[in-house]
């Protein structure tokens, strides 16, 4: 019997294939996944690594053999299928596995409407259906199978997103565009077709394997090429999206990086100019620019944990316009409380393209404080060296300390965050400060910890 603990994390199904999870497997999921849900019909999309066609038709079998008509989109990017999800009203699932290497695959699924489908909100009861079907054998279909077509829903997916954002009166940018490979090669052309845009794609090719770089574009090395061509081709902005482009990265138009926080804070004002004021939700990890830049344009900070399917449940609770994560995830009420790094993309586009200046200008207001980025630390005892770093803080004089999500430690001046990988042996520390010397500091004290 497989071990599902392997495979089944907070929020997603992710492994090796063939030696973690197959296609038969695959067909388990969605069986389990219709009978869960209880939904009479669902969406299934996926990306363009070389097992997610055969996985998601084998889903697609497994929940039809439960009764469910399945409506394939075949290839799409995630936010493309929780377009589906939305605007179709059905329950679905995506496969891929975002940024991971070529062997990787998973299944990210959600409820109709794109609402979220987590550890606490169904894949607790997919795993043990999964699990014991394994065991004792397939259930027995239902007496009438569902049906199974296709359809082709990106020209829709690229009218929807652009209905949110005017990019109509901008002026024309040049836009280098980093796909990785993945699936901003499919959905980027769709989507700026037509726009005062003049496009410079990199790694359109679609290929799971991912020949020329890593499709994460938060690992430095994997923006090298970007950066390379924006100053090549004098760009006014680079754009790198992750392998499933649900997530964006962008670079100014000197190649360096900005900061996603800094984009985080654009879209949040843009959001709640457009609104009207609003709640807005940032993760923990993100700078304290954000919650900042949200109370001085009028709207409501709310902070969370990490985690889309955390962010989503928050968005619905509080009716949030808009919410950012510091990983490049970006989620819109009006895409379904889902994350979409293109309608992030666009929202960028439009504020450069509004305006005369550059885009290092333009974010330098959102780009308050000094900032470390996410340092992995692997570790034997993930829960020993946290316990260590919180012993060294605790009842130190004016530090908060909260444990929200692993732990957050809190001065005036400074604050870091260290917490487990759900997935890996490792601790991820992020700190920020008033200044690149006290956070320098705090990061080797944390560090020095952790590392022992």
């Amino acid at each position: 019997m497989p071990d599902l603990s392997q495979i089944v994390k907070a929020y997603d199904v992710r492994g090796v294939v063939p030696e973690q999870w197959d296609e038969p497997l695959a067909e388990l999921f969605g069986a389990a996944f219709a009978q869960v849900t209880g939904a009479d019909a669902i969406v299934v999309g996926h990306d363009m690594r070389p097992s997610s066609p055969g996985l998601s038709r084998a889903f697609g079998r497994g929940a039809a053999s439960r009764g469910a008509d399945v409506t394939e989109i075949g290839l799409c990017s995630t936010d493309q299928l929780y377009f589906a999800s939305g605007q179709l009203g059905l329950p679905g699932a995506m496969f891929t596995a975002s940024h991971n290497p070529a062997q990787y695959n998973g299944i990210k699924m959600c409820r109709a409407g794109a609402a979220p489908v987590g550890r606490d909100s169904g894949l607790s009861e997919i795993r043990a259906l999964v699990e014991e079907w394994a065991e004792a054998g397939s259930p027995e279909p239902a007496a009438t199978a569902g049906t199974i077509t296709q359809r082709d829903v990106l020209a829709d997916y690229a009218t929807h997103l652009r209905s949110l954002v005017d990019l109509s009166g901008i002026r024309r940018l040049k836009t280098v565009v980093d796909a990785g490979n993945g699936m901003g090669g499919h959905t980027v052309p769709t989507v700026l077709e037509g726009l005062p845009i003049e496009l410079v794609p990199l790694y359109f090719e679609l290929d799971g394997t991912f020949p020329n770089h890593e499709a994460n574009p938060l690992d430095p090395k994997n923006i090298v090429d970007l950066q390379a061509k924006v100053r090549e081709t004098g760009a006014d902005i680079g754009l790198a999206f992750d392998g499933d482009a649900d997530r964006c990265f962008v670079v100014d138009e000197n190649g360096d990086p900005v900061s996603p926080s800094a984009i985080t804070a654009l879209v949040a004002a843009r959001e709640l100019a457009k609104h009207g004021g609003g709640t807005v939700i940032h993760n923990l990890i993100t700078s304290w620019s954000v919650p900042e830049v949200v109370k001085e344009q009028g709207g409501t900070p709310v902070r969370t944990r990490v985690g889309h399917s955390f962010i989503k449940e928050e968005m619905a609770r509080t009716g949030a316009i808009f919410g950012g994560e510091h990983s490049a995830h970006y989620y819109f009420r009006d895409f379904w409380n889902a994350d979409t790094g293109m309608l992030a993309a666009l929202h960028v586009l439009a504020a450069l393209g509004g305006q005369s200046g550059p885009l290092s200008a333009l974010v330098a207001e959102y780009d308050r404080y000094a900032a470390s980025g996410e340092i992995n630390s692997t570790v034997d005892d993930q829960a020993g060296r946290a316990a260590a770093v919180k012993a060294a803080f605790e009842g130190r004089e004016g530090a908060e300390l909260d444990e929200l999500d692993g732990l957050t430690v809190t001065t005036a001046d400074w604050w870091f965050n260290l917490r487990p990988s759900n997935t890996e042996p490792l601790l991820r520390l992020n700190v920020e400060a008033r200044d690149t010397a006290t956070a320098d500091r705090v990061r080797d004290e944390v560090l020095a910890i952790v590392r022992a």
